[in-house]
């Protein structure tokens, strides 16, 4: 297959999939609404404000994905 088709292709299937996505979720044909919690600023800064002041009952706050901070000790083969 030519590069033409292929990147025709690949266009076509991601502007059909964005006005999919356009007029499900933003149009919302289903129906339905934002919900209150999500809309609002406010709600989102004094819920912050409640989970900041709550006090802290264990050790310091844990990493959910401790390889991403690569601080892990790698033995090479040499080292046994």
């Amino acid at each position: 297959m030519s590069a033409k088709v292929v990147l025709s292709s690949l266009a076509g299937s991601l502007v059909v999939s964005y006005v999919f996505y356009d007029v499900i979720s933003h149009r919302m044909i289903f129906g339905g609404s934002v919900p209150r919690t999500v809309a609002d600023k406010g709600w989102w800064e004094e819920t912050d404000k409640k989970f900041q002041a709550w006090p802290r009952e264990a050790g310091p706050p844990v990493v959910m994905n401790p390889i991403s901070r690569q601080n892990f000790i790698v033995k090479t083969s040499t080292e046994s």
